[in-house]
């Protein structure tokens, strides 16, 4: 991407975001929508001033950051040992991506309560629940790579007299990085999602719960500041992550 485009990429991301809190600001002194339904901004900027020192914020967030970290961990495992598998099989790919792909389609939410009875309310379901979610798109992604690995290279390195292993370095691992990273970030993003969103249905820790009950006690300012934390992690996270994959892909 030449520096003109990334200038204007960030001029548009930046006129949206002054978009959305400029329209946030209107309604409320307008009161156009009630304060319990959307709490002005400053009323939302003292609820997170007093939020981030307290011990309750950084248990919170130390608690969602695990899940999520190991929940992720093993939806990368497992998902991009299945789709190498799979992916280095027609047959198998023929036969399994299609059912992986299916069911990644149905709204995995809907087995939640089963998590919840299976590992309890606490984080273990939330791990569980993540690395299940997680996992699809990886393995999509990773099945979706290495069949797109150009057959002539294969050929070329094995008339050269390439061993497996050389040809998995030099030929495999190269071509299907790109793909691969593709789906790493987005399995990423789904597992913080899913866990996010366990927490939320039923956990007694985690930002997802502090959401959730926050809402409930009706405590609009704490529950939005709450929110902005969350937005505020993904948008960072989702900037480093498109940094370093993308100097991946160039590497």
């Amino acid at each position: 991407m030449t520096t003109q485009a990334r200038i204007a990429a960030g001029t548009i991301q930046l006129a949206i975001v002054t978009a959305f809190f400029g329209l946030w600001t209107l309604l409320t002194q307008m009161h156009a929508i009630n304060p319990l339904f959307l709490p002005a901004l400053p009323t939302v900027g003292v609820a997170l001033a007093r939020l981030v020192v307290t011990p309750v914020f950084w248990s919170a967030v130390a608690v969602t950051a695990a899940t999520t970290a190991v929940a992720y961990v093993l939806a990368v495992v497992f998902g991009i040992g299945a789709g190498f598998v799979i992916g280095r099989s027609p047959v198998l790919t023929r036969a399994l991506e299609p059912v992986i792909s299916g069911v990644f389609a149905i709204p995995i939410a809907l087995f939640f309560p089963m998590f919840v009875i299976m590992f309890g309310i606490g984080p273990p379901s939330k791990i569980a629940f993540g690395a299940v979610y997680g996992f699809f798109p990886i393995a999509l992604n990773t099945i979706a790579a290495f069949t797109m690995v150009d057959p002539l290279f294969l050929r070329a390195a094995r008339s050269l007299g390439a061993s497996r292993a050389q040809i998995f370095r030099h030929v495999y691992f190269p071509g299907a990085l790109p793909v691969i990273v593709t789906g790493l970030r987005i399995g990423f993003f789904i597992c913080f999602a899913s866990v996010l969103g366990g927490e939320t249905l039923s956990s007694a820790s985690g930002v997802g719960h502090q959401i959730a009950r926050q809402g409930e006690l009706l405590n609009s300012g704490p529950m939005y500041a709450w929110i902005v934390i969350v937005l505020v992690a993904t948008i960072a996270m989702n900037l480093a992550l498109t940094g370093s994959m993308s100097r991946v892909r160039q590497d």
